[in-house]
């Protein structure tokens, strides 16, 4: 992409500040490093990956390129939040066990790896019995507060305006370009093991970016849904969730 100047000269394309590419892509990468280095899953270790990747999201401040959270778009996020958790547990639910067939497909072809319906969970690391409320509720906030305002900042701030421009943050997060637009949506809910809601979660997340031009109404719409993911799992005991 290159910019019009004066006399139909232009611009060669400007790459990003490194400081803004390091500052949406270091928080994410580091969070699938410490998840692939730190082994099976346990209350501590989310712990310990939550505080190093929200250090990281602190230090880099990658909202230094955004306008302050413009809270007339406040409704639209919480709408869009409820509703992705709604869709989320909606498949696994009792109400969708009326429907047997219907769920055993989704869970056959909609859940990772395709071809195969999950078996019941052995273990628990989250569960308050196994790691205690302290760590539980540790899990219940990094999911909530940390790791989906990380998301948002490098699926829909980054690497959709990436997309977009090389230098991303001049790029309108207001632009809609269909194949774009749709191609994060899937890769985001490809990165979930219940991959088919996943994708309606990133589409869902990405229009409200789209149509709010605020990164920060996607973030809250993204913290709504793992915020009462977590009080659902945590109320209900459906820990497949985490």
């Amino acid at each position: 992409m290159t910019e019009q100047l004066g006399d139909g000269i232009e611009e060669q394309p400007r790459n990003a500040p490194p400081a803004a590419t390091w500052g949406h892509v270091a928080p994410f990468v580091a969070w699938l490093f410490l998840m692939h280095m730190l082994g099976d899953p346990a209350g501590w270790k989310y712990a310990l990956r939550s505080a190093a990747c929200l250090a990281l999201f602190v230090a880099f401040r990658p909202w230094r390129w955004y306008p302050k959270p413009d809270w007339r778009h406040l409704p639209l996020a919480l709408l869009a939040g409820v509703a992705v958790f709604v869709v989320w547990i909606a498949p696994e639910t009792g109400f969708a066990a009326r429907l047997p067939r219907l769920q055993q497909a989704y869970l056959l072809w909609g859940v990772m790896p395709p071809g195969k319906v999950p078996e019941p969970l052995t273990v628990l690391p989250y569960a308050p019995q196994v790691c205690g409320w302290p760590l539980a509720l540790v899990r219940l906030g990094g999911s909530a507060f940390v790791i989906a305002v990380i998301e948002e900042f490098f699926w829909r701030g980054f690497l959709y305006r990436w997309l977009l421009a090389r230098d991303f943050t001049r790029a309108d997060l207001g632009t809609f370009h269909a194949g774009m637009f749709i191609a994060v949506g899937i890769v985001f809910g490809l990165e979930h093991d219940r991959w088919l809601v996943g994708i309606l979660a990133g589409l869902a997340y990405g229009w409200v970016a789209v149509r709010t031009r605020d990164i920060w109404a996607a973030a809250l719409a993204h913290v709504v849904t793992n915020f009462l993911l977590g009080v659902y799992v945590l109320a209900v005991g459906a820990y497949q969730f985490w």
